[in-house]
């Protein structure tokens, strides 16, 4: 008896549990973005590392903020102050300088009248009074972890660990992803193709969804539907972490995934999951390498490499959590009662609210590039208005937000 299709959750589970991130590597700073951190990353420096004006102003000495005062100097980025403020005086300071010694407190210069070297008080004083002041250590200080293993490096965090001292950074090797596409119906001219033809287009959405996430990406295919030609497929994926392959995972006298990687020697792990779209996918492994089987229509191979591939290449990166966060939102739109899978719709989320596409159709690429969101609806869910809440995912950032 055929066992039946896993729940979400649990094959997500399963698929992970496979998935041991790749060997650490020491790369430039700049070429770890969008990778994570094998280690955690403490600072080599405070940041700031002296007591900094935060506005543009005059500096004067602990108590001696009613003037008037004789401007003494000035202290700007990058030139500080050599002197010491004493009562009385004044020293002319920029936004990011150096407070100068003695000083302990910035007045800014739309509240003070100057006339040549003096300045007097015309506007309020700070309160406290070192209000404008960064103090030395306000970021982070020498020693102090800065971003944890397993972070994404973003553009923030690049500019976060070069702050804090670090041009090389520890991250997982770029995972080998090999991407085929499958079926005698695919055409690889994509100007021309007969009417029995569709252009083969999963494997270059597969291979960009990839590609996104930092990894090495190989194209194979089309692959026609023949046994000897798809095991020779696997074969030319050899060296591959993962391999992704785009229709032929279902039980049609057509559908060569399942056999040929039998033939292969990989070994199933599990085949079909309770969602639609995408319910003939299929987990593998042969060796060290993973082998997913996706939908051949298109919508369906985009929800479930969202689901599947994304997640485990995430895994294989080192990220701490490799899984797509959901977000609660409101209904823009009434929604009709579920079917008896859990569903995931494509919708458009506009920060307020969120809308399913009107034509929900497994092979409908309009609607799915006109989407930035997955709405996840429960099986047999009920009807709903607008203003009810939904779990939904952002498909920007592979749903990471």
């Amino acid at each position: 008896m055929r066992e039946p299709p896993l729940p979400l959750e649990e094959a997500q589970t399963r698929l992970l549990a496979l998935a041991s991130p790749l060997p650490i590597e020491h790369v430039d700073i700049e070429d770890a973005l969008g990778r994570y951190l094998a280690a955690p990353v403490a600072a080599r420096r405070t940041q700031p590392a002296a007591d900094l004006s935060a506005m543009d102003g005059y500096a004067v000495a602990a108590g001696d903020t009613s003037g008037p005062w004789q401007v003494v100097g000035e202290s700007a980025a990058g030139h500080p102050f050599a002197g010491k403020v004493r009562t009385g005086a004044a020293v002319r300071i920029s936004t990011g300088a150096v407070l100068p010694a003695g000083a302990a407190a910035v007045i800014l210069q739309e509240d003070l009248a100057r006339e040549g070297h003096r300045i007097a008080l015309a506007g309020e004083t700070p309160s406290p009074s070192d209000r404008h002041i960064r103090r030395r250590g306000l970021d982070f200080s020498l020693g102090g972890e800065i971003l944890a293993a397993g972070a994404r490096i973003g553009p923030a965090q690049t500019a976060l660990a070069i702050a804090a001292g670090h041009n090389r950074l520890a991250v997982r090797r770029r995972p080998r992803v090999a991407v085929l596409d499958s079926g005698d119906e695919l055409a690889d001219d994509f100007a021309s193709c007969a009417a029995h033809q569709i252009p083969a287009s999963n494997g270059a959405m597969l291979a960009a969804m990839a590609r996104a996430l930092c990894c090495d990406v190989d194209r194979l295919g089309p692959v026609p539907d023949d046994m000897d030609a798809m095991t020779a497929a696997f074969d030319q994926a050899s060296e591959a972490d993962v391999i992704v392959a785009s229709g032929g995972a279902s039980v049609g006298d057509h559908d060569l995934v399942r056999p040929a990687l039998t033939a292969w020697g990989a070994e199933l792990d599990f085949w079909r999951v309770a969602i639609k779209p995408g319910k003939p996918i299929l987990v593998a492994t042969r060796q060290r390498q993973i082998v997913l089987g996706l939908p051949g229509n298109p919508v369906s191979s985009h929800v479930t490499a969202f689901l599947f591939m994304l997640p485990l290449l995430r895994a294989l990166l080192g990220a701490a959590d490799p899984l797509p966060r959901r977000i609660r939102t409101p209904l823009a739109a009434p929604l009709k009662p579920g079917g008896s899978r859990r569903e995931f719709l494509r919708a458009h989320w506009d920060g307020a609210g969120i809308a399913a596409q009107a034509i929900q159709d497994s092979a409908a690429l309009v609607p799915l590039a006109a989407s930035n969101a997955l709405i996840d609806r429960p099986a047999r869910a009920p009807a709903a208005e607008p203003g009810g809440i939904v779990d939904a995912y952002l498909l920007e950032n592979g749903g990471i937000v």
